[in-house]
């Protein structure tokens, strides 16, 4: 007799994939991939950027499955690892930016011309989703955490705050605070 991983709890996914089940992970991953590409791709606004970071947050998560506790959704204990992850990223960056001003300016033509948008940015909705995707990546990590979490993932207030480890009341002043900050950019 077979297991239908698809019934049981995430609970039961986490204990069966650390006796060895990886069917078990796999149900885990099929289940919340989508969303925590979502928020990753939220987060930092680059959508090959996040396939990277969703595969490393799983990778995380599957190494850090030992300190899952079955008595929290699965998909808040997956969001906090994606945030951490996009905080990383963006730390990388920024010293990945810093070290490119130090290049040649042949080198950083290169690049500019390696990251020109292709063709289809033309259509009039894809560039208002653009637009915005980099008005929310250009918010600060606190602002478009609770942004990408609350709006877009529509995760609870109690959620967004245990997932940021913040209190409900401060999720509550960031996402007024960050929507203020994209009506501003996204008016002018």
């Amino acid at each position: 007799m077979s297991l239908d991983f698809a019934s049981l709890s995430d609970g039961e996914l986490a204990a069966l994939s650390l006796a060895g089940r990886t069917a078990a992970f796999a149900e885990i991953l099929r289940r919340h991939r989508e969303a925590i590409y979502r928020i990753v791709a939220g987060s930092i606004g680059d959508p090959d950027e996040a396939l990277d970071l969703v595969q490393e947050t799983f990778l995380a998560a599957h190494g850090a499955l030992r300190r899952y506790d079955p008595a929290r959704p699965m998909r808040a204990w997956l969001t906090t690892i994606a945030i951490n992850k996009c905080r990383d990223w963006g730390r990388r960056r920024a010293v990945r930016r810093l070290i490119a001003f130090a290049l040649p300016i042949d080198d950083a033509a290169e690049r500019v011309a390696e990251d020109r948008p292709g063709h289809d940015v033309e259509i009039a909705d894809r560039e208002a989703l653009a637009r915005t995707s980099r008005a929310i990546a250009g918010l600060p990590s606190s602002l478009r955490e609770v942004i990408v979490l609350r709006t877009i993932e529509g995760l609870s207030q109690a959620e967004t705050a245990a997932a940021l480890g913040v209190s409900e009341k401060a999720v509550e002043t960031r996402l007024r605070r960050g929507r203020i900050r994209l009506g501003e950019v996204l008016g002018s």
